[in-house]
């Protein structure tokens, strides 16, 4: 009996040390020689075009996502996308199930929440309308239902002093989970107009001018650029070094051109 007992106890102790090593290694991925490779996991919002979405094969891309990947490459990494809830993007971040958010993410006015890259890009906060609508300024959306994203910066920029009168004319803020179904509303004709980033503006718009307007008016300007963990200098180093690379080689305006007919990046500008 005691034998039994003490085969058991070592069959139960060599399963436990099994079991623990394999968690050693969740940050890594084989590579195509079956050795591990550290891995570079990069959170996003899926519904997030053109940064950041599902293209119609299934698959993640958008310009962040490319941006992403080639640094991934360059610091010998396994790319991972993770998509994440918008409004639970600091949890995921802090808990570390992701090393960054990427994803036209603002650091203007978050600069102390993160540890930032340096910004990459400018962008500005707009109105997308319906093309045959008598609004054709901000002015306009008096008494009219504006729709915007959660925990967005277009959210944020609304509820600045300088726009609180803006803001308040109003006749309603309606706050959506993601882009394309704010669209939808927009086309119903359930709300009047959405507030949002230019860049998501100008792809959702693209091939359908004739449905859809921007106004000319700009709520707020911002930069993008890559949050990490606060104090994580080492990782944001590491990432800064590779996209300077990029930007010095002309990689970064080759993506930016694929994705925007050219090259609207500021760095190492």
């Amino acid at each position: 009996m005691k034998k039994m007992l003490a085969a058991l106890l070592a069959s139960a102790l060599s399963l436990s040390l099994i079991a623990g090593c394999s968690n050693t290694n969740d940050d890594q991925q084989a590579d195509g020689n079956g050795e591990q490779k550290a891995t570079f996991t990069v959170g996003f919002d899926q519904n997030f075009p053109p940064y950041g979405f599902k293209g119609e094969d299934g698959e993640f891309t958008g310009f962040d996502l490319e941006l992403a990947a080639e640094v991934a490459n360059r610091l010998d990494r396994e790319i991972v996308y993770q998509p994440v809830d918008w409004d639970a993007k600091d949890f995921e971040l802090e808990s570390g199930a992701i090393d960054c958010i990427w994803n036209g993410f603002t650091m203007t006015g978050r600069e102390e929440d993160y540890t930032w890259s340096e910004p990459y890009m400018n962008n500005t906060q707009v109105f997308a309308v319906r093309a045959d609508d008598d609004i054709n300024s901000a002015e306009d959306l008096a008494g009219k239902i504006v729709a915007v994203q959660t925990d967005s910066s277009a959210q944020k920029a609304l509820n600045e002093p300088e726009n609180a009168d803006l803001t308040a004319s109003f006749g309603d803020v309606v706050i959506c989970g993601e882009y394309n179904a704010a669209f939808m509303d927009l086309e119903a004709g359930a709300v009047d107009a959405i507030a949002m980033d230019v860049g998501v503006a100008r792809y959702q718009i693209n091939g359908r001018e004739d449905e859809f307007k921007i106004l000319d008016d700009e709520i707020a300007s911002e930069q993008y650029a890559v949050g990490f963990k606060l104090g994580n200098t080492e990782l944001r180093d590491e990432v800064q070094n590779a996209l300077n690379e990029m930007a010095a080689d002309g990689t970064v305006a080759e993506i930016s051109n694929k994705w925007f007919g050219e090259d609207v990046t500021i760095l190492g500008k």
